[in-house]
Parts: structure tokens; C-alpha cells; sequence
């Protein structure tokens, strides 16, 4: 899933995510850890509201997307906030290929949602963890199997912002655990209209933490993803904390 078609519009369409108390919250778990500054890599960047915040605050920001279309927008968007010292990568996650070690790795957003089946979510994990260095972090978001049961389920969206107006259809499997979504996106006075299809996949917190074990990750805290308090069995997104294991190190 690469957003090909949202690129353009996905700033007007999230325009209500609060990047502030997500880059707030990121931000204070870094530095909690130690990590104050050096390298870090935006998995999965998207247009890089968040990625931005970090590079204004001192960190050097790796951005990573498959979508050479939101990179296109993130780059634009650097260069007309002067901060031009990005590097920006087109890379699928799950084969991820850095040039060296970084301090730490965030991912948000539910990007690994979009990493499945499982042994490509977990192949993603350890590719993730491979270029972190012993005791650096990997912080990620993921929508709970609860959101995709009981909100995303098999409903309809309807988003509409100044220049496009975009129709959300969610079809739920719950015997794979998994949403299937099909997007299109219409344009006023435009006849063209934009479609794309995708699955998100939804993990449980015992699979995930699995996981992140098979790549030398200790989960180390679980937050809810949303308001970044305790999380709730009705917790629509995780948020997770994993410590990087050194050589050899047991949980």
C-alpha cells in the first residue's frame, strides 16, 4: 500500500490527527531513553508532519515511504521550512535497507497495519531492529484488533476537504483478521476519480510483542495510541515502546 492517489490530498484529508501531542509524546520517550539527539528513521513518513517536528527538533531524520509521491510532498515541504538536511528513502519496510545504525526507529500512523501477513510483519520488525543500536528504540502505533472489529468493521467514510472528496469502504474478515478497504477519491469540476485497495492487517498485543521478541526487541511499554494513557480493552490503537536487546541479552 503506497497512498499513490492520497499523496495530494492527505494532509486535508488528516487534518484533524494531533500531530503536537503525537511528536510531544515521541519526543519524551526518546529522551526518557537517552536519545537526544543523532539519527533517527521515519518508518513509513508519509508527507512527514511528524518527521519535520523531529528534524526541528534537533534530531537527524531518515524518512522512509514507499509512496514516491508522498516523499515528493514531504520534500517540498522541507525545503519551504529551509529544513533541507532530510534524507529521504523509497523503500518498503519489510526489505528495509539503511546505509548505517540509527539511534532509534518510529513508525506511526498504523503503517505496520499495512505489513501482512504475518511473517512479512515480522520480517518488517527485525529489518526495523537490525539497524537500531543495543539499546536504541523502535516506537510504533498499530490499530487493535478492537478498531478493526468494532469501528472499521464494514462500514462506509465519507471525507470531504476543499479540493477532493473521498468515499472509504471497509470490508472485515475476521477469520484472518483483517480489513480489506477500497478508496476513491473524486475532485470538484474534475471528471477523473482515483482509486486504490489495500488490507490492513490486526495483530494482536501477545503476537505483536511475539514478534517484536524474534527481532531482539523487549516491549518495554504499551501505551494507547490515541490519548497516550493506560491502555483500555477498548483501545482503539497501541503505541509501543521497544528497547533494542544487545548480543546475547535475555528479557
Amino acid at each position: 500500500m503506497a497512498y499513490e492517489a492520497f499523496a495530494g490530498v492527505y494532509d486535508a484529508f488528516n487534518e484533524d490527527a494531533d500531530y503536537d501531542s503525537l511528536f510531544r509524546y515521541v519526543c519524551g520517550v526518546l529522551r526518557a531513553h537517552g536519545v537526544e539527539d543523532g539519527i533517527v528513521a521515519d518508518l513509513g513518513c508519509g508527507t512527514g508532519e511528524l518527521t519535520l517536528r523531529l528534524a526541528a527538533a534537533g534530531y537527524d531524520m531518515i524518512g522512509v515511504d514507499l509512496s514516491p509521491e508522498m516523499l515528493s510532498v514531504l520534500r517540498e515541504k522541507a525545503w519551504e521550512t529551509g529544513q533541507e538536511g532530510l534524507l529521504l528513502l523509497c523503500q518498503d519496510i519489510a526489505e528495509l535497507d539503511l546505509y548505517g545504525t540509527v539511534r532509534a526507529a518510529v513508525s506511526t500512523f498504523d503503517t505496520f497495519n499495512h505489513i501482512g501477513p504475518a511473517e512479512k510483519f515480522r520480517r518488517a520488525l527485525c529489518r526495523a531492529a537490525l539497524f537500531v543500536e543495543p539499546g536504541g528504540l523502535v516506537l510504533f502505533d498499530m490499530n487493535t484488533p478492537y478498531k478493526h472489529a468494532h469501528i472499521l468493521s464494514d462500514n462506509v467514510y465519507e471525507i470531504e476537504a476543499d479540493d477532493a472528496y473521498c468515499v472509504w469502504r471497509n470490508r472485515y474478515d475476521a477469520a484472518a483478521c483483517c480489513t480489506h478497504i477500497a478508496v476513491e477519491i473524486t475532485y470538484p469540476d474534475m471528471d477523473e476519480c482515483d482509486k486504490e485497495a489495500f488490507t490492513e492487517y490486526a495483530y494482536s498485543l501477545e503476537e505483536i510483542t511475539r514478534a517484536c521478541r524474534q527481532a531482539g526487541l523487549r516491549v518495554e511499554h504499551v501505551a494507547d495510541g490515541e490519548d497516550f494513557g493506560p491502555l483500555r480493552p477498548d483501545s482503539v490503537r497501541y503505541f509501543i515502546t521497544a528497547v533494542k536487546q544487545a548480543a546475547g541479552e535475555n528479557e
